[in-house]
Parts: structure tokens; sequence; C-alpha cells
């Protein structure tokens, strides 16, 4: 049998609650599969399953908020039969102890007197006088802030189910403006959580570099020249593609720092940071960005952004981005500075594009620029390879339709555990 256990979304999350399952037990299964859907403090995610197999049984049902690497469901692996009821009834039973023997060996002899009264146990309720709640319904109460005692129950023998606490709650359900509100605060928290504990555990060190961006900008019009909107090329994705290409050169850079040594990226799985409408951020990946065409870059990062803001993403876009991409360009920011999200060990951040003076030739130009910036763990690189990985962005950015032709060729772990 196969446990299928609720995965790590993000090293700000703990616990998540699911939503809803897309299968039942009996279900074929294959990897890559989206198979549940489950809430966490930022987004609700499509949950897919890593393993070929068989649903044998959901341990968990709707409405049910579980710490992370709580067993969700088991598999069945492939040719794997599930054991028999009768074979499961011949288990051999624990024989009985001989507690209450023992426990009356070793209680003191007394002779009981005329004037000794037994006192009266304290009478215990009748089973009919107890409220039978489930141990899901019960919890989701807990979680609502119902008290399942007041609940009409619809079950077995009148017993509350979780579904009877969710259309209780429905009677006192917060506005959606509440709902919205109350998202946020979570996700601030989760924000907050991750960069605390970056910050604490994580020797940063940062640099930046000016680069020129005449070139760049020049090929990008003269390729989306009379071309419609929706297959033009932003600047920010030939930046996300010079990235990618960067860190082949500088491999320190791309992976992550768990169990106290550096494990690195198979793949530039390229974590790309997205504001939400009404505030909080997501950083889904892009998978294998270092082989992909820019064509395609740009409609995965569309696509992506779509989702992120839609509320529906994959578990494997969340939870294994090797390197963090922040591009605040759109801001008017000249720089930014930012923190490497755990157990990622870099992160590169772009300004806004600007026109400032520049000495080229031997002459004072004004030309755009851009300033990139790069914090990285120093347990894993040190300055030189930051400054490598700067130089190598900064020359590629140079030669842009070479860039943009360039597709590295790496072994993908797309949709992976981690």
């Amino acid at each position: 049998m196969i446990e299928f256990k609720l995965p790590s979304l993000g090293t700000d999350m703990d616990e998540g609650t699911l939503l809803q399952w897309h299968v039942k037990p009996g279900d074929a299964v294959k990897r890559g599969q989206v198979v549940a859907v489950v809430d966490t403090s930022k987004a609700a995610v499509d949950v897919e399953i890593w393993q070929d197999g068989v649903v044998a049984e959901l341990r968990v049902q709707p409405g049910e908020k579980v710490p992370v690497d709580t067993v969700l469901a088991m598999l069945l692996a492939p040719g794997e039969v599930a054991p028999s009821p009768a074979a499961e009834a011949a288990a051999p039973v624990p024989a009985p102890t001989s507690a209450p023997t023992l426990a009356l060996a070793l209680a003191p002899a007394t002779t009981p007197t005329p004037a000794t009264q037994r006192v009266p146990e304290p009478a215990r309720p009748s089973a009919a006088a107890r409220h039978p709640v489930s141990p899901s319904a019960r919890r989701r109460a807990k979680e609502l802030s119902i008290d399942p005692d007041s609940v009409s129950g619809t079950g077995a023998q009148s017993s509350v189910t979780l579904a009877d606490v969710e259309a209780a709650a429905t009677h006192a359900m917060p506005s959606p403006a509440a709902v919205v509100q109350n998202r946020q605060k979570e996700m601030r928290k989760a924000i907050a959580a991750a960069m605390s504990r970056s910050k604490r555990e994580i020797p940063h060190y940062y640099l930046s570099e000016t680069i020129p961006m005449a070139k760049a900008l020049a090929w990008l019009q003269q390729r989306n020249e009379g071309l419609p909107i929706t297959e033009r090329i932003l600047p920010a994705v030939l930046l996300l593609k010079a990235v990618a290409v960067a860190l082949q050169r500088t491999p320190q850079l791309n992976g992550f720092y768990r169990d106290g040594k550096f494990e690195p990226g198979v793949g530039v799985h390229a974590g790309v940071a997205i504001s939400l409408r009404g505030g909080g951020l997501l950083a889904p990946a892009i998978h294998d960005t270092q082989a992909k065409p820019i064509e395609q870059l740009m409609r995965e990062l569309a696509d992506l952004v779509k989702r992120a803001r839609a509320g529906s993403l994959r578990s494997s876009e969340m939870s294994d981005p090797t390197i963090t991409v922040t591009n605040l360009g759109d801001q008017s920011v000249e720089a930014v500075f930012g923190v490497i999200y755990p157990p990622q060990v870099a992160l590169v951040g772009f300004g806004s594009v600007a026109v400032r003076p520049w000495v080229e030739g031997g002459e004072i130009r004004a030309l755009p620029l851009i300033t990139a910036t790069l914090a990285a763990d120093h347990r894993v690189s040190d300055g030189h390879q930051g400054a490598l990985f700067l130089a190598e962005l900064r020359d590629l950015l140079q030669q842009p339709q070479a860039l943009a032709e360039t597709a590295t060729s790496t072994p993908s772990q797309e949709g992976s555990p981690t």
C-alpha cells in the first residue's frame, strides 16, 4: 500500500484544508494527475499524485484541516491486490491482559464493618442521552466555533456528520469581504513567518549590477512590430530567460539548502513573484525555464499569472521552485533587494528600465538601464559566484537574439515532490 500525504506547498505552509476530492476508492490514477484541491493560507491548490496506482481508501474528508504530511489516502501499487475482508477478520486477536486480576491482588485486604457504606458511583448518562458526533464533524465544528451538540444530526442514529456541521455554518457565514480580509490576514502571517525564518537562518549577501538594455529593447521592438498583443514578448520574459541561462554557469545559486547541505536543482524551475489583487504574494514555478523558447515562456507566464490570481495553481508549481525572480519595474522601483525564500538559496530582483546617464566608448550617453540584484546564501556560495552570475546576466542581455534561441537541455524533475 502507498501512502498519499499532504505535501508541503511552501516553507510557510504548516497545514491545509481539504476542499474536494477528484477521485474515489477504486479509481485508477496516474502520476501527475490532479486528485484533490487543498486550501492553504495563500490559495486553493490542485494537488497532484506522485505514483501510479488505484485508490484504496480516502482517509481525510472535505472540510477537514490537517497538518502537512498527514496521510490523505491509501493507494494500491500497480499489480497489488487489496486484502480480502476474510483475511483481515482472520488476523490474530491479542490475548486479554490480566490487568484486572493484578489490580485485585495489589489492593489492600479490608474487612467491611456493618458501619461501612458504599459510596454510590456518579450516574453515567445513558447511550440514548448522548449526542453522537463524528470525529471529523467535531473537528470542523471546533474550527467554525460551532457547538456540535446544538446541531441536528442526519446520520445513522441521528449522529452529527460533517455535512450537518457545514450546513449549520452556512447560517452564520461571514460576508465575502470578511472572507477576503481573513485570507489576506492569514497570507500576511504566512509570508511574515517564512521571511522571519529566512532572515534568522540564512546568512544573506547582496550584489547589484547596472545593465544597459538598449540592444535588448531594440530587438524586442523589432520582433514585436506588427504582431497582435497576444503574440508580443514582454521584457520581463527576456529577463527571466537570461536568469535561467546564466544559472547554468553558476549552479550554486540554483537549488535548495536542506539538512545542512546544498541540493542542486535539476533544471531551473524559476519561481515568479506574482502580486495578487487585494494584496498578498505568490511565487509559483515555471519549470525548465532554461530549456524553453521565449515564445513558450511568454505563454506560460501569462497563464501562470492568470491562474495565480484566479486561485488555480498546481501543487508542483508551488512546491519546487529552485530560485525566485521578482520584478518590480512596473512599480517604478529602481532596485529591489529581496529576502530568500527557504529552502532556496538565491533570489534575483529587477527594477524599472529607466533612461539614465551612461558612459559608453568614452562618451556620456542617455541609455535605458536596469538594476539587477542578487540575494544569495553564504552557506552555499560567495561573492565570487554571485559576481560571475551578474556578469553573465549582463552579457546575455547584450545578445538578445542569441539568448532567445538558447535552449539548454537538462533532465527535468517537473511535477516531482520535494
